[in-house]
């Protein structure tokens, strides 16, 4: 990866001298005046050079990588090979959503042949279709050879709707940007439609409570007993139930349920950034990791989303710039972190999985956290991808880079998640065109049910 780095400056300097030889003499400040367009030019090149490297090998976790036999996204390749706590043929659902976005931009940035993208996604929702469901939801993890459920836990055995928003995101997306004109195409988008339909949002209430929950299982129940409050990763589930054109929940199950009858407005600031959200129920935390300004807003477009509790573009911003201003704080002076080292979130860790965050941290950075914030903090983003590719390469693989790290206790895994490789090229697309903001927000049902819950919001025709 360093020779890559290297290639990368040294192409853009080529080009310079070629483009920019000429034997005109120039006074002082003309001199300066070019000098300094060749720098700034040679910045942009070299910047898009590695925006372009890091999306087509994150992309490539979920094209090459994928389960053979389903499609979808494995929920962890480990280049070691070693897969302690679940077989290799697992799927995902919300990472496999994440992956139908990511396969998107490999599209438009040619890496990927769309009519070969094509069939894979008929593969995929073809699986899908055949795959363990619980009232419309699919199950966290899927046996990807036999589409059964894997558990996820003892008692998570059967239906989680944050996972399946997470999976249905993608799908809605992916049918927008397919325009139905062949028939593959047509056969497409049916399905997707059909498979949307089927989720019994509605049935998630438990029984019509003014909440969605996040599991049930056929053999346990309801006894996971997890009502989903936000604020969390979880905004889209709501998003979702409130646009379904079958299943649809009712507005006050988002006020109360979500919006806890708008206790969720905080008036609290963060390292001198509005923190708009109470983002625990359950704890004094005043942020949580960073994926929680992701995950939601893979398609959900933050940027003039607002409701009556929050402007969201403000919430997820100031949620980034958080974590920046904390790194540079160092407070706990955890080795390496500055304005080049930043970010945290759920991932690997020293101590297993771990949910890392600014009131949460143990000196481990996770590369997903700031690389999927390109959107709200573009040049403290690029100083992370520059530094981990040109300083780092070592902690750079096949797919990109590993799933987290740590300098303070001389720690790094050659391992992936794909809930954490899978926003990276997506919100990077995001920053750099808006795709997948603007395939998802044209949809009608999205519009429909952000609508119904009082959302203003940019409205793509």
């Amino acid at each position: 990866m360093m020779n890559l780095y290297k290639t990368l400056v040294i192409g853009c300097l080529l080009c310079l001298v070629v483009g920019c030889k000429s034997n005109d003499k120039k006074d002082d400040v003309s001199n300066l005046e070019v000098n300094q367009n060749e720098t700034s030019l040679v910045m942009d090149l070299r910047n898009n050079g590695l925006l372009d490297t890091i999306q087509k090998q994150t992309i490539n976790y979920f094209w090459e990588g994928a389960e053979p036999n389903s499609g979808l996204a494995r929920e962890r390749l480990h280049m070691d090979d070693v897969y302690p706590d679940s077989p290799k043929n697992t799927v995902t659902t919300g990472g496999s959503g994440f992956g139908l976005m990511a396969i998107l931009v490999g599209i438009e940035r040619g890496y990927i042949n769309k009519v070969e993208a094509l069939d894979r996604y008929l593969k995929i929702v073809n699986f899908l279709e055949n795959a363990d469901r619980f009232h419309g939801a699919w199950p966290h993890w899927i046996n990807g050879e036999t589409g059964k459920v894997h558990p996820f836990g003892k008692k998570d055995d059967g239906g989680d709707l944050v996972e399946t928003a997470f999976l249905v995101q993608g799908l809605l997306t992916v049918a927008e940007y397919f325009d139905g004109n062949t028939e593959k195409e047509k056969q497409l988008v049916s399905k997707i439609d059909e498979l949307w339909r089927s989720v019994e949002w509605d049935w998630y209430t438990k029984n019509g409570e003014d909440v969605l929950y996040w599991h049930w299982s056929p053999k346990y129940g309801w006894d996971m007993n997890f009502p989903v409050g936000g604020y969390n990763e979880c905004l889209i589930m709501y998003v979702l139930a409130a646009a379904s054109p079958t299943h649809a929940i009712t507005k006050s199950v988002y006020e109360k349920g979500w919006a806890k009858n708008g206790a969720i407005v905080s008036d609290k600031t963060f390292y001198d950034e509005e923190v708009v959200l109470n983002y625990y129920e359950h704890n004094d935390y005043l942020t949580g990791p960073l994926f929680w300004a992701h995950y939601s807003y893979l398609g959900l477009n933050p940027k003039g989303l607002s409701d009556q509790y929050a402007d969201y573009w403000k919430l997820t911003q100031n949620h980034a710039k958080i974590h920046y201003k904390y790194a540079v704080d160092n407070p706990k002076n955890f080795k390496g972190y500055g304005d080049s080292l930043w970010g945290f979130t759920s991932s690997y860790s020293v101590k297993g999985y771990f949910g890392h965050s600014p009131e949460n941290d143990i000196g481990v950075v996770s590369p997903t956290a700031a690389l999927s914030s390109f959107p709200y903090t573009p040049q403290e983003s690029m100083n992370v991808l520059e530094n981990i590719y040109k300083n780092h390469d070592s902690l750079v693989g096949k797919y990109g880079p590993y799933d987290a790290f740590s300098f303070e206790h001389k720690w790094s895994t050659p391992r992936y998640l794909a809930i954490d490789q899978g926003p990276i090229p997506v919100m990077i697309e995001n920053y750099r065109t808006g795709l997948l903001w603007n395939l998802f927000m044209k949809n009608k049902d999205v519009q429909s049910g952000l609508d119904k819950l009082g959302f203003n919001y940019i409205k793509i025709d």
